[in-house]
């Protein structure tokens, strides 16, 4: 069973949304804005990513932009980029798939089939 984060109004959180769906895939559907990850979940998210925290950023939100992250990233330590994340589930780069041992984050297609399908 899956964990799979999402903004329902996202058009890339809606095609993995279908993917999972037409592939059988159970999961477990929450808001990321409403119930955004907590500090503690996206801990255990980049351990199990094994990525960078940059990689969780939604880049291309606009509250990213807003808030200038793009300079500010660089200057904050891992654990208020932690907290920031964890503050407003629409910084958080969607969707999030997460599993026992994987992350996702983001979907391509073609890596979610390799990992989920062909794991």
């Amino acid at each position: 069973m899956y964990l799979f984060l999402e903004y329902p109004k996202c058009s890339t959180c809606k095609k993995a949304k279908k993917f999972l769906d037409d592939n059988n895939i159970k999961y477990i559907d929450r808001n990321i804005v409403t119930d955004n990850p907590t500090k503690e979940e996206l801990e255990k998210f980049l351990k199990l990513s094994g990525k960078d925290i940059k990689s969780f950023f939604n880049t291309s939100s606009n509250l990213y932009k807003e808030l200038h992250l793009k300079d500010k990233l660089s200057n904050m330590t891992l654990d208020e980029k932690k907290e920031l994340l964890s503050s407003n589930g629409m910084l958080v780069k969607r969707p999030l798939l997460v599993g026992e041992t994987i992350v996702l984050i983001g979907f391509k297609e073609d890596i979610w089939k390799e990992v989920i399908l062909n794991g």
